[in-house]
């Protein structure tokens, strides 16, 4: 039964303060990425966050646009959009193991990342992830970067009673 399968949603994270995060989209398929898009921010404003978007020219360049605002913003976590439909060459493998690879590595520095890079064999299965009513990939990938704030501003609260604490010297 092609269609059927169900899988699990983690339920969305509660913050105490708002979250910025900045989508990044390539949007060599426009009609794809606006699906994305609309997806990413819809779930990143229901759970009262804020976004801005950029573009870039393709899905290589998302993670460099990542690191560049890793390094010099303050956003809390950031959303990578694009699509990769296979081609006649092998460009294709180097675009989505590269695009993945450096989202990768940015996550393993810390940045909280959400990948919505479609990497698909055709047009058909572009459309049918990227519908924001369909498989909402966009959504997904914007709930991916908020679940890893939330992690980040667990693990990064305030510890106490940890350590040598001193006692009463009177």
């Amino acid at each position: 039964m092609a269609g059927s399968e169900t899988h699990y949603t983690l339920p969305r994270p509660d913050f105490d303060r708002p979250v910025k995060l900045l989508i990044v989209v390539a949007p060599y398929y426009k009609d794809i990425a606006d699906q994305l898009l609309a997806g990413a921010r819809a779930e990143i404003e229901a759970a009262g966050g804020s976004h801005q978007t950029v573009e870039v020219p393709g899905a290589l360049e998302i993670p460099t646009a990542i690191g560049i605002a890793g390094r010099m913003s303050d956003f809390d976590g950031y959303v990578a959009l694009g699509c990769v439909i296979r081609g006649e060459t092998t460009h294709y493998e180097t675009v989505c193991n590269d695009s993945s690879r450096g989202l990768t590595l940015l996550g393993l520095q810390g940045l909280c990342i959400g990948n919505g890079i479609l990497t698909v064999e055709n047009r058909q299965q572009a459309e049918a992830r990227a519908e924001h009513a369909g498989q909402n990939k966009g959504g997904g990938a914007a709930a991916a970067a908020l679940h890893l704030i939330a992690l980040a501003r667990h693990w990064g609260a305030q510890r106490k009673g940890v350590g040598f604490v001193p006692g009463d010297a009177s």
